[in-house]
């Protein structure tokens, strides 16, 4: 045998050396679900190690993601029930804590990236991401709301929006109200490709944003369809997204690469809440190195073609790097 694999394998510096695939901090996105009030650290049941946090307990917990090289947080509101309503108008209010949370962070920590959500669930009676009318959910009647949501966020300070909506044409509406107020600077990572999936439990749980009704299928993707995910990035690179995001990640690891494989701006994947929750279960059981596991689950959405991963592991990851 004249070829022989194993010679590139055979000591920890040779495999080193020619290692295909690199994942550092830089490349991971910190989720973290914000709430009203003061001294507020919540575990989430079904997230463990993951908790919602008041902006003054959360401020030490940013400095310290810091110093591991987590640069970069995507945040979530928990907002409360009474302000709530049918057109999602806290989502814009000046008194909405989200909004204050995001000028506190960027006035402390100028230096870090912070993304947004532009949806209406978190803020809406109907637990919807778009305005629902007779059981419909209006596509073209969400486009304002959403990109008032949008605008408010950018005054706020917001470096780059993230639309989880999946209404049809949001990427423009949005990109148009920025670029009209002076936000051409402001970044759009769009939630392009997310399907209807089973493994959005506990971030659910998280922000109590499940529907009040009927489901998520008629705007969110058939996990069943894959070209469809061409023309769904298609439609919001055209519209003006900035990096494209497929959700979840680890069941679409095949629409992550395709994606990677047709677009020249960055994609992005979302290992998202049951992804995570099924490996922090199956580490407590003793069932899986809770350490191997989160890095060999890290590095397949990288090898896929990820340039940059949203993950509850972020903390976790980056601490194991340190080591």
């Amino acid at each position: 045998m004249y070829t022989r694999p194993r010679r590139n394998r055979k000591s920890s510096a040779i495999r080193a050396m020619v290692e295909e695939t690199k994942i550092g901090s830089e490349h991971l996105i910190y989720p973290i679900f914000l709430k009203d009030g003061t001294n507020v650290k919540e575990e989430i049941s079904s997230l463990p190690n993951n908790f919602r946090w008041s902006i003054d307990r959360l401020l030490p917990e940013i400095e310290a993601c810091m110093k591991l090289g987590v640069m970069t947080y995507d945040l979530f509101p928990a907002v409360e029930e009474h302000l709530k309503d049918k057109t999602a108008t806290y989502s814009y209010a000046e008194d909405n804590f989200y909004l204050h949370a995001i000028r506190k962070l960027k006035e402390t920590f100028p230096e870090i990236v912070l993304m947004s959500d532009v949806a209406m669930d978190p803020y809406s009676s109907d637990g919807h991401d778009g305005l629902v009318e007779n059981g419909i959910i209006l596509n073209d009647e969400t486009l304002p709301i959403l990109s008032k949501m949008s605008l408010a966020q950018a005054q706020a300070g917001i470096d780059i929006i993230g639309p989880s909506d999946m209404m049809d044409g949001r990427v423009g509406s949005i990109r148009e109200t920025l670029d009209i107020n002076g936000f051409t600077d402001v970044s759009i990572m769009s939630y392009s490709v997310k399907y209807a999936s089973a493994f959005y439990g506990p971030f659910r749980d998280a922000l109590n944003s499940a529907p009040k009704h009927g489901d998520k299928k008629t705007y969110q993707m058939n996990p069943a369809n894959k070209r469809e995910a061409l023309l769904e990035a298609e439609l919001d690179f055209m519209e003006g997204a900035d990096m494209l995001m497929v959700k979840p990640a680890l069941c679409y690891l095949d629409v992550i690469h395709l994606l990677k494989e047709n677009f020249n701006i960055p994609i992005t994947a979302y290992n998202v809440s049951g992804e995570c929750a099924m490996v922090y279960a199956a580490a407590a059981n003793g069932w899986l190195n809770y350490d191997l596991a989160i890095s060999e689950m890290l590095l397949s959405m990288r090898r896929a073609g990820a340039d940059a991963i949203l993950t509850y592991f972020a903390k976790d990851f980056a601490t194991l790097l340190k080591k």
